[in-house]
């Protein structure tokens, strides 16, 4: 809202909501911080409440005493919000977990192989053990080498015989 066009009312109401602000904002962001993991979310949940309240100026009481009750109201709110929130995000954490669990499981090699490979592998140089892992069980080289079949990461490129030349001469039309 520019300010050339701000009635005295909305003036009156910036001026409460700024005081509002400045004497229970701290006392709301305690609030929050007690009741949220990690604390420091606290900071995220107080903006919302703020924000929430804003678009909610004109119901905010005339008492002083009232409208710190309207906000911590509004805080109450919002805190529920975020905990559920949380709780679609763990829940689909979880499901996602034991989804992949269960893909691992189908494509794991029987247990006596998988032992011996992590056993060969623990060997081997850090960068070696990477870059072999990369490329056997992470499908590396089928995803950057346009010439390898991304399905069974088998070369498609014709095999070199030795009549060819190197550099290969452009194909003549």
């Amino acid at each position: 809202m520019s300010p050339a066009r701000t009635t005295g009312r909305e003036r009156g109401d910036q001026a409460r909501f700024t005081r509002l602000a400045e004497t229970a904002g701290p006392r709301v962001l305690a609030y929050l911080a007690r009741r949220v993991d990690p604390p420091g979310d606290a900071a995220d949940l107080l903006a919302e409440v703020f924000a929430t309240a804003w678009r909610r100026v004109v119901d905010l009481p005339a008492d002083d005493g009232e409208a710190a009750a309207w906000l911590f109201g509004i805080a109450r709110g919002t805190l529920a919000n975020h905990r559920r929130g949380q709780t679609r995000r763990h829940a689909l954490a979880d499901r996602l977990r034991a989804n992949l669990e269960h893909r691992q499981r189908e494509a794991a090699p029987p247990a006596d192989d998988t032992v011996a490979v992590r056993d060969a592998l623990s060997r081997l140089a850090p960068d070696d053990r990477e870059l072999l892992t990369l490329v056997a069980w992470d499908g590396l080289r089928a995803e950057l080498d346009p010439a390898t079949d991304a399905t069974t990461g088998h070369d498609r490129r014709p095999p070199f015989t030795p009549t060819d030349t190197w550099p290969r001469a452009p194909a003549k039309r």
